[in-house]
């Protein structure tokens, strides 16, 4: 059975951009028949803001987005998180790490590889187990092999908006991080645990996450779970041209006049706003047998 979700992070509460995601997965759901759940995820409790939650939850009510099952928190689901992490080390799969991002862009450096603003440098392997381990330095970080203790080859998957997608991971990203130095599960881990645990079947999501999708296929492989079927839509943009953001200061939308700001994410998701009735029921009813003709499912 055909499962979506929304995944919002709260750091503060949904924007346009975000609504077009969540609108977008729970069309999704009710055009094939599915369930849509609701997972807050809190895991970088630092970033969260108290009362967000809750603010999301009103706000997605209000546009009549109301999920199937009770909400899941992250922020309480550290024991299975730990256990997946347990799993890889135990075959051989993940490896505690010691270096710093001023390690990486050094060992980086010394190869001519310089980081570019707003990107992550791969990381180079120093601390895999046949370079020596930790070379006698405590550990800061889990990792997880990207090449699967062997020969990595290009992973290859497809998005239904996208199409096919390529991404040498080893080569892109490096040996990603598992558990942070901080002590904190790292967004990548936690959400695949969580999409295994609730049974979710397909992910529809904004296309600025397309580029963790690679990752997650492969931590899922890794972990002997099914990978979902992809979607990702298209993002709202800022003034200057920047995915809209709640740290370029995207405003929360005015869950007041709920109808109004489902149309405005309908528009950028391409669905017609109709005229006469803008009820929310009348609007969701609508784009739901759009939706089901636009992006049929195999």
């Amino acid at each position: 059975m055909y499962t979506g979700r929304f995944a919002p992070s709260p750091t503060g509460p949904l924007h346009a951009g975000s609504l077009v995601a969540a609108l977008a997965s729970w069309l999704d759901a009710r055009a094939h028949g599915g369930r849509w759940l609701l997972r807050i995820e809190d895991v970088d409790t630092p970033r969260c803001v108290p009362g967000a939650d809750a603010l999301i939850i009103d706000q997605l009510r209000a546009c009549g987005l109301v999920p199937d099952a009770p909400p899941v928190w992250q922020s309480q689901r550290a024991a299975h998180y730990r256990q997946a992490l347990d799993d890889l080390i135990a075959r051989g799969l993940a490896y505690p790490c010691a270096c710093s991002r001023k390690d990486i862009e050094q060992a980086q450096g010394m190869r001519g590889v310089l980081r570019t603003p707003g990107t992550e440098l791969p990381y180079p392997g120093t601390c895999r187990p046949e370079r020596g381990g930790l070379h006698g330095r405590p550990p800061r970080a889990w990792r997880l092999r990207t090449d699967g203790g062997g020969v990595a080859a290009p992973l290859r998957w497809h998005d239904r908006r996208l199409g096919e997608q390529t991404q040498q991971i080893e080569r892109a990203v490096g040996d990603f991080v598992l558990l942070r130095a901080d002590g904190l599960w790292a967004y990548q881990l936690a959400v695949v645990v969580d999409d295994a645990a609730q049974g979710i079947t397909h992910v529809v999501r904004g296309e600025d996450l397309a580029d963790n999708t690679p990752r997650q296929i492969l931590l899922q492989r890794a972990l002997r779970q099914p990978t979902p079927t992809y979607l990702h839509t298209p993002l709202v943009l800022a003034a200057d041209g920047q995915k809209l953001s709640k740290q370029n200061g995207a405003q929360a939308f005015d869950a007041s006049d709920p109808a109004t700001a489902l149309m405005q994410a309908a528009m950028v998701l391409g669905l017609a706003v109709p005229d006469g009735s803008h009820r929310v029921d009348e609007l969701l009813n609508r784009w739901i047998a759009a939706w089901r003709a636009r992006w049929p499912l195999p």
